[in-house]
């Protein structure tokens, strides 16, 4: 039996879901505080209005210091190892938790805590790739040693057209985004080294295919793509996207999924998300 297991956050999204390992992965989940008093488990993105309102009182709050420490005590009971993949520290304190109670654990069961700086498919890819390696035997530091090697070939892109939850999450000023919203701009962010950096922006839709199709060949071979879907959905541009694809790489690995409700609120449900994972045959 794997004496190491694999602890990610309720923001990974698979996918494969079936993969090798997948029992040996945990969820450790985000609490979402609503006014409705909905249960978070029956949240949806299309729960949130497209653009945040100045007194927006839905909160994201990452995992507790604590929550950390009883999630990995349980597991102590059946592993010698736990390695901890998170979403970017960037977008919460989920990471910073997780080390403060890895620091508090120590000498209890062996820790790694990573930052996969990406978040969504992004962050499942990574946590696939160690739960398979974690299901052949390997140890923390084994593992630890792959996710990090793994992460410079994930690239991810968000299309962000709400504003306001970009304000509410710290990236942006009220009037920046109220403003960006009333023209209603198309801006692309990247994420690099954990950040959101906003590196170009669409006139429309059909410009906004074409700026992707663009970002997504300037790599010659890729593993896999996927795209997280908004609410409204980008249907027509992920098909076109897709009719694109096929002509430039043939069969390629490509999955989708809709936004999360904890994504959404972080970056609002009307985004379209892209992650890539580079070949290392390149």
């Amino acid at each position: 039996m794997p004496n190491t297991c694999i602890l990610t956050d309720s923001t990974a999204q698979f996918p494969i879901p079936a993969f090798p390992g997948r029992n040996l992965v945990y969820i450790i989940p985000l609490q979402i505080e609503h006014p409705n008093g909905k249960a978070p488990q029956n949240l949806r993105a299309s729960d949130f209005p497209p653009s945040a309102p100045k007194d927006f009182p839905t909160r994201v709050h990452p995992p507790s210091v604590e929550a950390f420490e009883k999630q990995i005590l349980q597991l102590a009971r059946s592993y010698t190892g736990v390695v901890v993949i998170l979403h970017t520290q960037s977008l919460s304190k989920t990471y910073q938790n997780a080390l403060k109670a890895a620091k508090n654990l120590q000498g209890q069961i062996e820790i790694e805590v990573i930052d996969s700086q990406t978040v969504a498919t992004g962050l499942g890819l990574a946590v696939q790739t160690a739960s398979a390696a974690a299901e052949d035997g390997r140890s923390v530091a084994e593992i630890a040693e792959q996710i990090r090697n793994l992460m410079p070939r994930i690239y991810s892109i968000f299309c962000i057209s709400g504003l306001t939850y970009l304000h509410h999450s710290g990236y942006l000023s009220l009037s920046q985004a109220i403003v960006g919203e009333h023209m209603k701009l198309l801006p692309l962010y990247v994420i690099e080294e954990g950040e959101l950096v906003p590196t170009q922006k669409a006139r429309n839709k059909r410009h906004l295919v074409d700026l992707l199709h663009e970002f997504i060949t300037e790599f010659e071979v890729l593993d896999h793509i996927g795209f997280i879907q908004g609410v409204p959905p980008f249907e027509t541009e992920t098909r076109s996207l897709r009719e694109h694809l096929s002509l430039d790489y043939g069969e390629l690995s490509i999955s989708e999924h809709i936004i999360s409700p904890e994504l959404s609120i972080m970056i609002g449900p009307a985004s379209l998300g892209m992650f890539l994972l580079q070949s290392p045959y390149t």
